[in-house]
């Protein structure tokens, strides 16, 4: 009984360092960014791991293995925290992929990461001449963090001397036709200004309001449950076209 305790303890540590290490080996991708081979490699590895385990240890002490894994994800967390080169080592460390407007082929191979990620997330942030680009950086989660040349960034007020108001989060008031108290009262406002306000819009009543919505600025944004707007703007191909 001792030993199949052990055993699976030490079968599950097992796997579980074996899928850092292949994790590791793999490279940088986003899930969304994982092609259907690397989803299925993914999975397959994953029930093989499962299998292992379940294989090897005997009885309801195959139930311990989740327990391990969980505490030694929480354990590999508090590790990574504390120590920096421990969080290199399981993490990672952002690639240089773009620098000075110069691609970095050799980094680029390191973690085979080719033009065509580069270039789809690029476009995911908008950037679609390479030509723009000063730096960019491919995080350890995958994500592509991109600098654009100070002559391609957009003017902001503060680089033109404007002072702008303060802009927070909007509160909701009300929500699938219920007022949200707790909001209305941190707002300072009254039911009257709430029905007073509907009315200026011509909403005669609360069940009618899918989600209405305080901006910063005092200015109440509705949206009505049935609102039928006059034009719908169709996104999907047309079949008959050819």
């Amino acid at each position: 009984m001792p030993e199949d305790f052990f055993q699976a303890i030490l079968y599950s540590t097992i796997v579980f360092v074996l899928l850092i290490a292949m994790a590791r080996i793999i490279g940088k991708k986003l899930l969304a960014q994982m092609t259907f081979f690397d989803f299925v490699i993914g999975i397959t590895i994953g029930t093989i791991g499962g299998a292992f385990v379940t294989t090897e240890v005997r009885g309801f002490y195959v139930l311990l293995s989740p327990i391990v894994l969980t505490l030694l994800v929480v354990l590999t967390g508090y590790i990574t925290l504390k120590s920096v080169p421990a969080r290199k080592l399981l993490e990672g460390e952002p690639m240089i992929i773009i620098q000075n407007g110069k691609i970095f082929e050799n980094n680029m191979k390191k973690i085979r990461y080719h033009l065509d990620d580069l270039l789809m997330q690029l476009r995911e942030k908008g950037v679609f001449d390479l030509s723009e680009v000063e730096f960019a950086l491919l995080e350890p989660h995958g994500k592509l963090s991109v600098l654009k040349k100070s002559q391609k960034l957009p003017v902001t007020p503060g680089d033109l001397g404007i002072s702008t108001g303060y802009k927070g989060v909007s509160s909701e008031i009300i929500r699938d036709g219920k007022i949200v108290e707790q909001n209305l009262r941190q707002n300072n406002l009254s039911h009257e200004w709430l029905f007073n306000e509907l009315s200026n819009v011509n909403v005669k009543k609360i069940e009618d309001v899918f989600l209405a919505t305080l901006s910063t600025d005092g200015k109440l944004y509705v949206d009505l449950r049935r609102d039928k707007p006059g034009y719908i703007q169709e996104v999907e191909d047309d079949d008959s076209v050819i």
